[in-house]
């Protein structure tokens, strides 16, 4: 093992350990924390989850990825089926895809119509302000990644006979809509980066990079004893208000 495996070990589980007593700290003091996991394929989000909750409560947190609506919840209020996974007091909730799904997946492929996508870009300010409003920590993070690391990754996984389950139908349309992917994220970090719950993007060409970052991230958002301490790489790390030029294009 190389020296920058050592240091990336070493420093994730400093981390690890600063992210344990934050989250003894949010258990004392009540505190509701939702942590959005969003971006392109492949972006790293079952790692970077994964290493956040290695040593997590796991009385008190919990890891959400819905599957495709059934015909019933299709009829429902679109963030009726989120609700339920709000988090109480203490817990803390992590959201593998969330809503957002309505502002990425669902237009580009045709699973909603252009008026359900425009209504939603609407309504998720308001939803989300009110969680803010009642309490709730609400972090959002949109994780980029380059056309050509995708395409890398997406080759890597399906010859992994362990990252079956990380396999989708939709794996091949990834690199196919790039594009139309790229004018639905651009949206949507425009019309829903508020104020009340600003998107913060993250570059994850390198996955352990990103994953130490993320972590230092949520560690100054969820705040607690020590988080101001942890700065990230503000060339990893930044607010989608100013990812002007950054972004994978």
């Amino acid at each position: 093992m190389g020296k920058n495996s050592d240091n990336y070990a070493a420093d994730l589980e400093r981390l690890q350990i600063l992210l344990v007593e934050a989250q003894h700290w949010t258990i004392d003091q009540g505190r509701r924390t939702v942590i959005v996991f969003e971006g392109r394929d492949s972006a790293g989000k079952d790692g970077a989850i994964k290493r956040i909750t290695e040593y997590a409560s796991p009385r008190q947190t919990r890891v959400v990825a819905l599957p495709r609506p059934t015909e019933r919840e299709t009829s429902q209020w679109y963030f009726q089926r989120y609700v339920p996974h709000l988090p109480a007091d203490g817990e803390t909730v992590l959201f593998n895809r969330s809503w957002y799904n309505r502002a990425g997946v669902e237009p580009v492929m045709g699973f909603c119509k252009p008026a359900q996508h425009a209504q939603f870009l609407s309504d998720a300010p308001l939803f989300e302000r009110m969680l803010t409003d009642d309490g709730v920590v609400l972090v959002k993070l949109w994780l980029d990644i380059t056309k050509a690391e995708q395409a890398r990754r997406l080759v890597e996984r399906t010859g992994d006979p362990l990252k079956r389950f990380n396999v989708s139908p939709l794996d091949a349309e990834a690199q196919a809509r790039w594009d139309d992917y790229s004018k639905a994220r651009d949206r949507m970090l425009d019309e829903t980066d508020h104020v009340h719950a600003p998107w913060t993007v993250v570059a994850t060409d390198d996955k352990k990079t990103a994953r130490l970052n993320i972590i230092r991230h949520i560690l100054r958002s969820i705040g607690g004893p020590g988080a101001a301490a942890e700065v990230p790489d503000e060339d990893v790390v930044f607010l989608a208000s100013k990812s002007k030029g950054r972004l994978a294009a």
